[in-house]
């Protein structure tokens, strides 16, 4: 058996997300089948594709020449949260923009789209949502055109269940809901306090609406903006190279194959950055499958 120990790295990530980042090369149906299988296990059971692995969890796999072939011993330099014939959902990382904005600016599309030729399955990329510059988390890219028009659609019509995490100035509220409206539309952002630390707090935010920069704009209408978005009051990090907020969890229903939930890990830098502001790293890794058990989704408005 091969044995395989979760780091912070993949706290939060889906089991078969993590096959696919142990086995960058394999087929997107193959660590599902190893799963159902169970020549795959967590913590010596069977286990589901949508299990959300924990610091210190242990993953075996049966050894064969085939699993063997496929196992990178560096991580891929695209980190992909699911991969079906028609999307990738991808972890972006805090600081890279979604389109070329300047002449060699390295972006998510581009960058996305070379790292499919680099392993043989070239094709365009078509973002079906967006994040900001300086956000980090899900995204979600189409591999076409028709793919794109067809998870475009649903974002417009039905919007995305969609779960950020914010570290905020201040000592906000417990939760609480923000209602002002933002460029004279209607506009609604949910939140929960996770944890505290000094003169800060790790958000749970659910934007109900989809405006431009909703989250960060009512947060700082409050009086708690996200730490480092210097736009909106949040101050300056030069070692961060974006802000404080994570796209941790997006819901879309595929055509054919219903729901799935994807989960975005936290980057080294966020969780680096709570430690120094008195939220301990294990204390917000413990907290976050807790948290998660008590949540409902709650699908977003869609986007205007």
């Amino acid at each position: 058996m091969l044995t395989f120990d979760i780091t912070h790295q993949d706290h939060c990530r889906r089991l078969e997300s993590y096959l696919r980042t142990l086995m960058p090369t394999s087929p997107p149906g193959y660590s599902r089948k190893l799963i159902k299988s169970a020549a795959a296990r967590l913590n010596g059971a069977s286990a589901n594709p949508e299990t959300l692995l924990a610091l210190h969890d242990t993953v075996t796999l049966k050894e064969s020449g085939v699993t063997t072939g496929y196992i990178s011993s560096a991580r891929p330099d695209l980190d992909m949260l699911y991969e079906d014939d028609q999307i990738v959902i991808v972890n972006k990382p805090s600081g890279l923009p979604m389109h070329r904005t300047a002449e060699q600016e390295e972006n998510l599309v581009d960058f996305g789209q070379s790292y499919m030729t680099s392993r043989a399955t070239p094709c365009k990329l078509y973002p079906v949502n967006r994040l900001d510059r300086g956000t980090s988390g899900t995204v979600i890219l189409a591999k076409s055109s028709s793919s794109a028009g067809i998870y475009g659609r649903q974002v417009k019509e039905s919007g995305l269940d969609k779960l950020y995490l914010a570290l905020v100035a201040g000592q906000p509220d417990d939760n609480g809901t923000i209602s002002e409206p933002l460029d004279d539309k209607e506009s609604e952002t949910r939140f929960q306090t996770i944890l505290r630390g000094d003169s800060c707090a790790l958000l749970a935010v659910t934007p109900i609406s989809g405006r431009m920069h909703q989250i960060r704009r009512h947060l700082s209408m409050i009086g708690h903006p996200v730490i480092a978005d210097k736009r909106y009051g949040g101050g300056e990090l030069p070692e961060l190279p974006g802000f404080a907020l994570h796209s941790f969890r997006t819901v879309l229903i595929r055509p054919e194959a219903g729901a799935l939930a994807a989960y975005a890990p936290l980057p080294e830098e966020l969780l680096a950055l709570c430690q120094q502001r008195g939220i301990r790293r294990n204390e917000l890794l413990a907290a976050l499958p807790q948290f998660l058990l008590k949540q409902p989704t709650q699908a977003a408005e869609p986007s205007l």
